[in-house]
């Protein structure tokens, strides 16, 4: 297969990391354009070393730089975004402006040079559609515009439908994927991201705080399966114009989550509810289930999510773990 260069968008971030990572270890030579606000400059350690490496601080947002780097690679797999439900609640407009703005401008300079460019949406499309498991047809179900929690998921649609637009009306090669709960090794607690957050709980002996009931299910994929799918999309031709699930069916309530994780890490904590509202301000709304149908992607190229949640938390804790280490060491 003919190498190429391929430039990611916000590739120091936890998944665009292990995706560059990978694309690199199999010859391409990768581009990453990154501002580091959400990103780590340690996630891209190992990608640093390699000669087909480029890194570029900056934002999607800088036209200039943006129009300058899409001409230069035959690629593009647009994943720079605002993310967590935590960073969307406190600040909207940033998010706003970011997953937006950033797409169009990303977007237009693909059309502009003729490149594929893979766009990164997510589960949050569905909204509070808690039907399952959810198609890529299956209806988005939102609340209020008032609400901030839906925003994220309304600019995503509008990068869906900015990508779907150039598409069909100007034959730009596009692929749209809709990521549900990525996890694994170099995920930040911070932004809300319950997986790593619980884990760095249990092993510091604190209350895994779970929000509302607990009963609400989430269904998580390792990074490096996903980093799979991914790859494997960017060269199926027949996955141009296309839309993708890509997660896992594999699915848990947040409460059994957290004695999953007590469990695997030995742990004496315990699991506290805390009240939506508490968490995220009045008026929160959250699903009770959602969970991804994955036969389009496994009918298309066979893929399928090859560890489960165990895998997932055992590599999450020893992360952890080896934080915690080394901080203890640094002090």
């Amino acid at each position: 297969m003919r190498r190429r260069t391929v430039l990611v968008t916000g590739g120091a971030g936890f998944i665009g990391s292990h995706l560059v990572d990978r694309l690199l270890e199999r010859g391409d030579r990768v581009v990453v354009l990154d501002n580091l606000s959400t990103g780590q400059l340690s996630n891209l350690e190992r990608a640093s070393t390699n000669p087909n490496f480029h890194l570029v601080q900056g934002s999607v947002l800088d036209e200039l730089v943006v129009d300058e780097l899409v001409h230069r690679c035959e690629t593009v797999v647009h994943l720079a975004a605002a993310v967590g439900v935590k960073l969307i609640v406190e600040q909207p407009l940033k998010s706003l402006t970011t997953n937006i703005r950033g797409s169009e401008i990303v977007i237009e300079a693909a059309h502009r040079y003729r490149r594929k460019i893979m766009v990164a949406s997510t589960s949050e499309i569905y909204g509070k559609n808690s039907r399952g498991p959810l198609t890529e047809n299956s209806d988005r179900i939102l609340g209020s515009p008032a609400v901030v929690r839906w925003a994220y998921s309304t600019a995503k649609a509008v990068d869906e439908l900015l990508a779907n637009a150039y598409h069909r009306e100007r034959a730009l090669p596009t692929v749209v994927i809709r990521l549900f709960n990525v996890v694994g090794p170099r995920q930040s607690p911070a932004y809300g991201m319950v997986v790593p957050r619980l884990v760095r709980q249990a092993l510091r002996g604190e209350p895994l705080t779970v929000f509302g009931d607990g009963n609400q299910t989430r269904c998580f994929a390792h990074v490096s399966d996903v980093v799979t799918a991914l790859t494997t999309l960017l060269d199926a031709e027949a996955a141009v114009g296309e839309t993708f699930n890509v997660g896992s069916p594999e699915e848990i309530s947040i409460r059994d989550l957290a004695e999953r994780i007590i469990s695997a890490t030995g742990s004496d904590s315990a699991v506290r509810l805390v009240p939506y509202d508490a968490a995220y301000g009045a008026g929160f709304e959250d699903m009770e289930r959602r969970v991804p149908d994955i036969a389009k992607l496994h009918t298309l190229t066979g893929w399928a999510p090859t560890r489960g949640l165990d895998q997932i938390l055992r590599d999450t804790i020893a992360e952890a773990r080896a934080e915690a280490s080394s901080q203890l060491s640094a002090a």
